[in-house]
């Protein structure tokens, strides 16, 4: 039924139980699953891997449902009661953005000490803000759930590598290496980072790129912290992690300074 009704669209694997489905799911290994029983349907959701995705799975059951099959739902990885919508993921895109880009761009500009200087502002930047904007999110509205710290690791990761690359290249090229950086997040990596609906939902194979990127590689790693007990997020740490040394490794890059003419 799901290749006829959207052929191409669907990865399907099978396992031998509804547990294994589970598993899966919670490794986010899977965006949802079918559970077929003698005893009716059970529609397996993740809504916390992305709304739309847990929404095309429910109107498959109804759609079951309304033929006179028994359907069951079963929420593996539920949204918190504050965010049904799961918009907290999506509404930190721009904090991610803006805070690594001008927390770069002042190291650049404003600061005048050497490259490691730099890199230590980002870092301590990066984890001020990784620890507010999730206090904020999660202790404050309670749209977030999951370990505190380890969702504010990934929102400072998110930002750190934003920054580092933003400040590699300022360093490097000066304000032009800003421009360079600030385009580079906001026109690219931002659109194929798949903040509000996961990465699956974007037209392929843009959504698997994305997740080379720092925005994308963040959300990944903060819905993973969040909702599922920071599973499937290996990939996600990875990139973070190469950004940030690429960033290091283009503020460290020794210059010559221009010669003096008498």
């Amino acid at each position: 039924m799901l290749s006829k009704a959207s052929p191409g669209a669907f990865d399907v694997t099978t396992h031998a139980t509804a547990e294994e489905a589970a598993d899966a799911i919670r490794d986010r290994e899977a965006i949802g699953g079918l559970s077929v029983a003698p005893t009716g349907l059970t529609v397996q959701t993740a809504a916390g891997a992305g709304a739309p995705y847990s929404a095309l799975l429910k109107g498959i059951g109804a759609h079951l449902a309304a033929s006179g099959q028994h359907v069951t739902y079963s929420e593996l990885a539920p949204l918190p009661q504050d965010d049904p919508a799961g918009s907290a993921v999506t509404t930190l895109g721009l904090p991610l953005i803006f805070g690594g880009m001008a927390s770069a761009a002042a190291l650049v500009l404003a600061y005048r000490g050497t490259g490691l200087g730099r890199l230590a502002g980002v870092l301590a930047i990066s984890a001020l803000g990784g620890l507010a904007a999730t206090a904020i999110l999660q202790l404050g509205f309670g749209v977030l759930e999951g370990s505190y710290w380890l969702t504010a690791a990934a929102v400072a990761a998110g930002i750190a590598a934003i920054s580092a690359t933003v400040v590699g290249l300022g360093s490097l090229l000066g304000a032009a290496g800003i421009g360079l950086g600030a385009v580079l997040m906001l026109f690219v990596a931002n659109p194929l980072s798949g903040l509000a609906t996961g990465p699956a939902w974007l037209p392929q194979p843009w959504g698997e790129i994305g997740q080379y990127l720092p925005v994308g590689a963040a959300g990944t790693a903060i819905r993973s912290a969040a909702y599922f007990d920071g599973a499937g997020a290996a990939h996600a740490w990875l990139v973070l992690a190469a950004w940030i040394a690429v960033g290091a490794a283009l503020t460290l890059i020794p210059r010559r300074r221009p010669e003096e003419t008498a």
